[in-house]
């Protein structure tokens, strides 16, 4: 994966596939303690201990699909290879959080990307899910919460392609005033 941005894609549409209805997913940029910091948590069904322990293998998947599941070992790897420590927290029928310390300096952290793009994307893709997304820098506080959106506008549907662009472009504005990494 080429940014953090697409494995928030990754790990929230497993999310959804465990019956999540909630799925909060924080930032948290910190050049002082050379921190960048996601968490991803949930309360879609979780994972029997066995399990969550196997999970990182990228030879062990819960699908039938295929024999691969790549997602969580290849954000353990980015996280890792930045010298930072990943964390997977799953309870059976409570839900699962991720947790992805990077070291914020380091030449190998992969950087956000277009996080506009996915949150717009999850939002469409999971009209029954409550996506929270949360971003915190020296500067200050971001939260996008898809229920208040919803409340306001209604439905984020596909070919309503005004609101989107304006979801997306109050999403990047939102984040330059906190000066969060581009």
């Amino acid at each position: 994966m080429k940014n953090i941005a697409l494995h928030i894609l990754d790990l929230v549409e497993n999310s959804a596939r465990a019956k999540a209805k909630k799925v909060v997913i924080s930032v948290r940029e910190d050049p002082g303690e050379d921190i960048y910091q996601l968490t991803i948590s949930d309360d879609g069904e979780g994972m029997e201990a066995a399990v969550a322990q196997k999970a990182t293998d990228p030879f062990y998947t819960s699908r039938k699909t295929r024999r691969v599941g790549l997602g969580l070992p290849l954000i353990q790897q980015n996280t890792e290879r930045t010298g930072g420590k990943f964390e997977l927290l799953s309870v059976a029928g409570k839900g699962t959080q991720l947790k992805a310390s990077f070291v914020f300096s380091h030449a190998d952290r992969l950087p956000l990307g277009e996080i506009d793009e996915v949150l717009v994307l999850l939002a469409v893709g999971f009209p029954r899910l409550r996506l929270v997304y949360e971003h915190q820098t020296p500067l200050g506080f971001y939260s996008f919460d898809t229920e208040a959106v919803r409340e306001i506008i209604g439905n984020i549907e596909e070919s309503n392609m005004e609101i989107r662009v304006f979801l997306k472009e109050m999403i990047v504005e939102n984040l330059k005033n906190i000066n969060a990494e581009p």
